[in-house]
């Protein structure tokens, strides 16, 4: 008699919150400062109200999608059940992608920072031990993780707190800004749509984690009402704190500049608070790094997980969990190894590579809720056609508008991985002859509202 090990239920509202804030870290305004202000053109207020913005359409679809198919793999399963199978692997194909980079660039993160602390130690000696133990918690199990983001989560908020304070101070004594209410961070002479734009397409990776809570729904206890809550709440927590900092730095230093894309928040807080807030900036980043670190590898684990247990990938490899531990301790193993590149990449390339990846899942969420609730569920009262057709349709729209603005290179490496992921499927499927395998699991109900 076969024996089969199922996930614990063990997360409740707040566990799951704390996971998502962990997973995209609000310490992430730092560490990818340089490149975001570099894409924005400075104007980074402006760019973070767009993408929160264009995030919002796509949280209300994943709050939807969610109480259909409270299970794991996000996107993925979404656009499978409500759409097409193959078309789900291909969006699921594209979510690796950014599933996979984020450990990557915790990693990276990481290191690039601790060794600008402690030059003398190489950054791949960071990455490697960050690797190792972002292995060891992810494998003993979920509740240890929501614990320790949970920490980490309430460490980062107070210390943007206290920067925002020292931020503050200087526009009213000595700074350049003139005064603490100002449309300048939103509008100057050299205003340029386009610019902002493409900035709010890459710092949509910012805002990642609302979508990542998915992955983690078969752990969570009453699934179907605890995560669309977490996701509104971590999207809203997550714009007041990157729309705060941005807009209260800009006001101090509208003519400030830095040497170096990768570690240019370094030289901001340098410049706000000398060496007693940069010894401050580098522990709390530590810690951050550290559990986006741990809250990406687990939703990585999980999304492959999901593609495991229905054969889509090796299941006696992917779709396999610990009896003890009840976590998938070969994916996070896997992960473990590929994370390892983080050594041979930079960080303006792995964000870009995640923001393909999210942009495209984010865009098929949306068409997944006209799909499943409009079309074939046929709610389509004069309510039911605004919430599931016309807001999600607006949805899809600004998000893919948004992806279209990445680089070229990005967007052909990313269609590039798409290929290969065609591929893939159809030599599983015999050239698509053989149906791709779906979970049998019943009957999920529909909320019908």
């Amino acid at each position: 008699m076969t024996q089969t090990t199922e996930f614990k239920k063990s997360l409740n509202l707040f566990g799951v919150v704390f996971l998502g804030l962990a997973w995209m870290t609000p310490m992430i305004f730092f560490t990818v400062y340089g490149v975001a202000f570099e894409a924005a053109g400075g104007m980074l207020a402006a760019a973070y109200v767009v993408a929160f913005i264009a995030i919002f359409f796509t949280a209300y679809s994943y709050s939807r999608m969610v109480k259909a198919y409270p299970i794991s793999g996000s996107a993925y399963t979404y656009t499978k059940r409500a759409i097409n199978p193959k078309m789900g692997f291909l969006v699921g194909w594209a979510l690796f992608l950014d599933y996979i980079v984020s450990p990557i660039i915790a990693c990276l993160t990481f290191g690039l920072f601790l060794n600008a602390q402690f030059p003398s130690i190489p950054v791949y000696v960071w990455i490697i031990l960050l690797n190792v133990i972002l292995a060891f918690v992810n494998i003993i199990g979920i509740k240890s993780v929501a614990r320790v983001s949970g920490f980490s989560v309430i460490f980062q908020i107070l210390f943007i707190i206290f920067f925002c304070a020292f931020v503050t101070k200087d526009i009213f004594v000595g700074g350049d800004g003139s005064g603490l209410f100002s449309f300048q961070p939103f509008f100057s002479s050299d205003f340029s749509v386009s610019t902002i734009f493409s900035g709010a397409a890459l710092i949509c990776f910012c805002f990642l984690g609302f979508d990542a809570v998915t992955t983690m729904a078969e752990e969570t206890v009453n699934p179907r009402k605890t995560i669309p809550k977490a996701i509104f709440l971590i999207v809203i927590i997550a714009a007041v704190l990157y729309i705060s900092i941005s807009y209260l730095t800009q006001l101090a230093y509208p003519n400030f500049t830095f040497e170096n894309g990768d570690t240019a928040s370094f030289e901001l807080i340098q410049m706000v608070g000398g060496n007693l807030l940069s010894a401050l900036f580098t522990t709390v980043l530590i810690v951050a790094t550290f559990t986006q670190g741990v809250s990406s590898v687990t939703s990585v684990t999980r999304f492959l997980f999901a593609l495991g247990r229905e054969s889509i990938l090796p299941n006696k490899v992917f779709g396999y969990l610990h009896p003890k531990y009840k976590t998938p301790v070969i994916n996070i193993i896997f992960v473990t190894i590929i994370s390892f590149f983080s050594i041979a990449i930079d960080l303006d390339t792995a964000v870009t590579f995640v923001s393909f990846g999210a942009l495209t899942a984010f865009t098929f969420v949306n068409l997944s809720v006209i799909s499943h609730y409009y079309v074939k569920s046929k709610m389509r009262s004069a309510r039911q056609t605004f919430l599931y057709l016309i807001f999600p349709f607006v949805g899809a729209c600004f998000i893919g508008w948004l992806l279209t603005l990445l680089e070229t290179q990005t967007l052909l490496i990313g269609i590039a991985w798409i290929v290969i992921g065609f591929i893939y499927i159809g030599i599983r499927t015999s050239m698509f002859k053989k149906p791709i395998s779906t979970l049998k699991e019943g009957k999920v109900a529909i909320e019908n509202r």
